[in-house]
């Protein structure tokens, strides 16, 4: 039987107020802006994506993606079979760049065909895989915003508290004084937690070399370093990773398969952090993931700062290919409340996926 025909196209944007402020080496924000995508099929049925404001990530904006999901991705997409293996490509060739905007389209249009066939968003992508039933959670990180010592001391031992076992420390904000900022977490969390550090590109080669090897010598015991430098400096990254102990993950890096395969060249990094918003979606990241896991790569899913919705993709990512570990997916856990009808749930570190069909979301929540 043939697959029915999408229908409809709709946006609205979602503005999500944050419980507490989020604070990188690249923005300081209050609160979370997102636009919601809904897809409808001749049936009915509809299917929900997201697209992340990133302006200093991905470029993406809200009306910039508003502008590409009602022009050109609604032109390829409405009239299209609601089938993410025929209707995927096409929204990924449709435009160039608009990573946020692809996403929505990709996700909703997953969700979408997942609902179709009365499967969870997580046991679709499952069999598109041609993998077992996927666990019904998975576990999250906690990020650490940038912040003096005693202030990230506090926050590391709240969190430590509640029950998560890894702490992502925000880092690259002043490379003098990132030692210190990284030892007073491990204090106050105790040895036990993971530590892992994201410089969101803030180091350069050699202060990141300096940094990263006085933590090593302090035992300070950490997991990982994140994007230490500039995302197109693979020269720099090679350079780090080869004066280090600790293993170095790409992340700002790598948006697609020609990124991907430029720091598989150099050599540049031990494992890679991918995320549908830069990336375009579901449809991309599956390949990525594959093509990394092939190479050796170790590999984390990860989130901007996104709503619910995005989150349950990225968790269903997770939960479908079996990835271990604790990923990077806390973006919800900072919002006052979720702005949908169903959907994830966090449980300190886990993140608990629905059991109804798709991401389980029917709708906004008025604010």
């Amino acid at each position: 039987m043939a697959e029915p025909l999408i229908a409809g196209l709709r946006t609205e944007v979602v503005r999500v107020p944050l419980h507490t402020p989020f604070v990188t080496a690249l923005r300081r924000t209050e609160y979370a802006e997102t636009l919601v995508v809904e897809l409808t099929d001749a049936d009915g049925l509809s299917g929900w994506g997201e697209a992340p404001q990133v302006w200093r990530v991905t470029g993406d904006s809200i009306a910039g993606s508003r502008a590409c999901l009602e022009g050109p991705l609604r032109d390829v997409l409405v009239g299209a079979p609601a089938d993410p293996r025929e209707t995927g490509p096409r929204i990924q060739d449709a435009v160039v760049g608009n990573h946020a905007a692809k996403m929505a389209a990709d996700v909703a249009l997953h969700d979408l065909a997942a609902r179709r066939t009365g499967r969870t968003l997580a046991e679709h992508l499952a069999a598109l895989e041609g993998l077992a039933s996927p666990a019904r959670h998975v576990i999250t990180d906690v990020t650490l915003s940038a912040g003096e010592p005693a202030e990230l001391a506090e926050a590391a031992a709240a969190r430590a508290a509640e029950g998560f076992t890894t702490l992502k420390v925000k880092v690259g904000t002043d490379a003098a004084t990132d030692a210190a900022r990284v030892l007073a977490v491990r204090a106050a969390a105790g040895p036990d937690v993971v530590l892992r550090l994201d410089a969101n590109q803030g180091w350069d080669a050699h202060d990141a070399v300096r940094v990263i090897s006085g933590l090593e010598d302090a035992g300070a015991g950490i997991e990982i370093v994140e994007q230490p430098v500039r995302r197109r400096d693979l020269h720099g990254l090679a350079y780090v990773r080869r004066s280090v102990r600790t293993p170095v993950m790409a992340d700002e890096a790598v948006f697609d398969l020609d990124d991907l395969v430029d720091v598989i060249r150099y050599a540049a990094a031990d494992c890679v952090n991918i995320k549908l918003a830069k990336c375009g979606g579901l449809t991309p990241a599956l390949e990525l993931l594959e093509v990394a896991g092939r190479h050796g790569l170790g590999r984390m899913v990860g989130c901007m700062m996104e709503s619910h919705l995005g989150i349950g993709a990225g968790a269903s990512l997770v939960a479908a290919l079996g990835l271990p570990g604790a990923h990077d997916l806390d973006a919800g856990w900072w919002a006052r409340r979720s702005p949908y009808l169903g959907g994830v749930v966090y449980e300190g570190p886990r993140i608990v996926l629905p059991d109804h069909p798709g991401l389980g979301i029917s709708g906004v929540e008025e604010p």
